[in-house]
């Protein structure tokens, strides 16, 4: 198998100690945190261009692993600033809890994410939603799975998917995480 890095993307004010994208980094030495330059005020160019620098710095193909802004900060990376080097190197993307920019939840520090991109992402995706996910509907991320041409999973009531949740290290992600490798 070829051997990936896997980037994890972490939405608004980061992913702490209990979130999976935590677990994952700490028991996965190929699990990197690409750090945004300020993770209270979240800057779309800038998450972006972050973005593009971690990607442009990866030594093997990668696999994105976004938590709801930084899902986002992928759509919009791969749809409007990505350059097609960084493309080729992307395996495929993993966006769970997508969250939606008009819900009145949504982080008002974070508004230079709307409206959300709705062109095809230029490599596999697989989306992942929560029926109770207080900052995404059911209905909003399919919209965006189907938008993006990415597969589409509805995993029950888990809230946002976050350390909340419960889902300890969160053995089904992962499994979709390295379907998008051997897809790839």
């Amino acid at each position: 198998m070829t051997t990936y890095n896997v980037l994890v993307l972490p939405g608004y004010q980061n992913s702490g100690e209990g979130h999976w994208q935590t677990r994952w980094e700490a028991a996965h030495p190929h699990v990197a945190r690409v750090q945004m330059p300020d993770w209270d005020y979240p800057a779309r160019d800038a998450w972006c261009r972050t973005l593009d620098e971690a990607v442009a710095a990866a030594d093997a193909p990668v696999v994105l692993a976004a938590h709801s802004l930084g899902c986002l900060t992928v759509a919009f990376w791969a749809t409007q600033y990505a350059r097609a080097a960084q493309i080729a190197k992307v395996a495929g993307a993993l966006l769970v809890a997508v969250p939606d920019p008009t819900e009145a939840q949504f982080p008002a520090d974070a508004s230079g994410f709307a409206p959300v991109p709705v062109a095809p992402l230029p490599f596999p995706s697989i989306v992942v939603a929560s029926t109770d996910d207080p900052y995404g509907g059911v209905g909003f991320s399919r919209t965006c799975a189907r938008a993006w041409q990415g597969a589409w999973f509805d995993i029950g009531p888990r809230g946002h998917i976050n350390a909340e949740s419960g889902l300890g290290d969160w053995h089904e992600g992962m499994c979709w995480l390295e379907s998008l490798v051997e897809a790839a």
